[in-house]
């Protein structure tokens, strides 16, 4: 009897279904912790770098990524990441036990075991969100202690009329942080008027940084930028800034996620410009003198 001969092989050849046909080209993902020196590369910008730190900032998980040339940037951790070509999906390290920090993110220096004083009369007043929520990250620690509340006023076209509002005084006193207040601009017009209004005299403190917005106070090697970019005027700021980055940059939600990369990069002061640390330093003073005024 000859040997069975198998059989010829189908017209459209091996069950293209077979098997896990859902994979993608490069396999799936696996979960690595992100451990400091792990070099890995964003598939979606193709920044290559080792991790130098992983941060929780506005409720999500930041990994910065430092590349040869010491330039770093942050990036939400979870997938979208490649290990020695395989997809990999960063989860963040278990943190380890510690003494506990002494210093804020400010550089002052921990009351341990102080309650969130009562929140004065007193208030500093930013711009817009962005302002509020850097504020927020790296002097709320200090802001707690001494009571003082953070306001939002959604642009300062008409500052003067929310300072006669507030009606600043005795044990009331005000402190604003105006963006891009350099000679010549609007905001510097509308700083005037509100100045003018010599009835708040001591009372009232109107302060400005020169960066076109706040973003801008990041110091840039932290996006791995040599220098902020210069956007021409018929663009708009922020979506110029996000397109340079090459991230997305098409609506608000974009920018709204671009910030929060932004921000993932701010661990401390030493992430600042001078020009807004020694501003915001000094409405803090200028708010918790207030005690002089009762």
């Amino acid at each position: 009897m000859s040997p069975a001969v198998p059989d010829p092989p189908g017209r459209y050849g091996a069950d293209v279904l077979a098997g896990d046909w859902k994979v993608p080209p490069r396999g799936r993902s696996t979960e690595v912790v992100a451990e400091r020196g792990l070099v890995v590369e964003d598939v979606e910008t193709g920044w290559c770098g080792a991790v130098v730190r992983v941060e929780k900032a506005g409720g999500v998980h930041v990994v910065h990524l430092e590349d040869r040339r010491g330039r770093s940037r942050g990036f939400p951790l979870g997938p979208g990441f490649l290990l020695d070509g395989a997809p990999v999906l960063l989860v963040p390290p278990r943190a380890p036990a510690s003494a506990g920090a002494t210093r804020t993110a400010s550089g002052s220096s921990v009351v341990a075991g102080l309650r969130a004083r009562t929140a004065r009369g007193s208030r500093i007043w930013v711009e817009g969100r962005h302002d509020a929520e850097l504020v927020e990250k790296v002097w709320g620690d200090d802001l707690r202690v001494e009571g003082v509340v953070v306001e939002m006023l959604d642009g300062v076209d008409d500052l003067a009329g929310a300072v006669r509002d507030f009606a600043p005084g005795p044990g009331r006193r005000l402190g604003v942080l105006v963006d891009h207040l350099v000679p010549g601009s609007k905001e510097t017009r509308l700083v005037a008027e509100a100045r003018a209004l010599t009835r708040f005299g001591p009372y009232l403190t109107v302060v400005g940084h020169p960066y076109v917005d706040v973003w801008q106070s990041v110091r840039p090697q932290r996006l791995g930028l040599d220098t902020w970019p210069l956007i021409p005027r018929d663009v708009e700021w922020k979506h110029g800034v996000l397109a340079h980055l090459g991230w997305p940059h098409a609506d608000q939600a974009d920018v709204a996620r671009g910030w929060k990369r932004i921000l993932g990069t701010v661990w401390s002061y030493a992430d600042l410009e001078p020009a807004l640390l020694a501003k915001v330093e000094e409405l803090i003073d200028f708010v918790t003198g207030d005690t002089a005024d009762r």
